[in-house]
């Protein structure tokens, strides 16, 4: 099978690409270890389908560990993996780039926002 990532930077986008991974990735980085329920609230237009499918992605692409307790009622909690948190940083960089370049990437997004494209 040909692979059809050839670009560095699209490989490195896939494992953080989409809608909702930057911000949970961006959620896990502000603390050692987050629950379910509290990333739920976190992310208010999040469903509870989807964010299980966010987690279960990054989970499989060892950007976050999963740890599940069992007591009654379950609890699990996620955390990032030295994989996610080397990626952190990346982020960052994205975040002060928006930042540097906030007035034309407004007026652009004001006038060609596609939430598909997200």
């Amino acid at each position: 099978m040909k692979n059809n990532l050839e670009c560095p930077a699209e490989r490195a986008v896939y494992f953080f690409g989409g809608k909702w991974k930057i911000r949970i990735l961006f959620n896990l980085s502000q603390k050692k270890t987050i629950r379910f329920g509290e990333l739920k609230r976190n992310l208010a237009n999040i469903t509870q389908q989807m964010l299980s499918k966010q987690l279960k992605e990054l989970e499989a692409d060892s950007l976050i560990n999963r740890k599940v307790y069992q007591i009654v009622p379950p609890k699990v909690e996620y955390s990032l993996t030295e994989f996610g948190i080397s990626l952190i940083p990346i982020l960052k960089s994205l975040s002060t780039w928006n930042n540097k370049n906030s007035r034309i990437i407004k007026s652009k997004l004001n006038l060609n926002f596609d939430e598909s494209r997200l």
